[in-house]
């Protein structure tokens, strides 16, 4: 008689294997599904998921702030996202790694029409160039 043998797995592995599991299949997302997931978690006002979507060494370039760390551009963008009284969504084009979205950003100070141009690489956003009137944020000058 030949002995069974049973494999064993502890609990931490089952759950760093789900880990493991969930980035595999957000680096198989197109590029177009990353951004469109960044944008409903900002939607949503769930910076921690938004975070999520941006590489670490997110490079964001805008015509008020530029940004090096993802962290920092979170921490920028829940301000912004604070005062939003809303998104309308106008379009979204994807060509491989690179998306442009464009809507219309309501604020207290203005309805700025934006483009943001975003270039995804490994599921993750590494790159944002959002382009904007920013004359209406700005502080006036004494």
């Amino acid at each position: 008689m030949q002995a069974r043998q049973l494999r064993i797995v502890a609990p931490e592995t089952c759950w760093l294997q789900r880990v493991a599991a969930s980035f595999g299949s957000m680096a198989q997302m197109s590029a177009k599904e990353v951004v469109d997931r960044y944008n409903h978690a900002l939607g949503a006002k769930d910076f921690a998921a938004a975070r999520g979507y941006l590489a670490d060494d997110l490079r964001f370039q805008g015509p008020i702030d530029h940004f090096e760390k993802a962290d920092d551009y979170v921490t920028a963008i829940a301000r912004l996202y604070g005062m939003a009284r809303g998104v309308d969504h106008q379009a979204t084009i994807a060509e491989g790694a690179e998306v442009a979205v464009f809507y219309i950003l309501d604020t207290p100070v203005a309805k700025a029409p934006v483009a943001e141009w975003y270039t995804v690489g490994g599921g993750k956003i590494t790159s944002l160039r959002a382009y904007f009137d920013a004359r209406p944020f700005v502080p006036p000058s004494h």
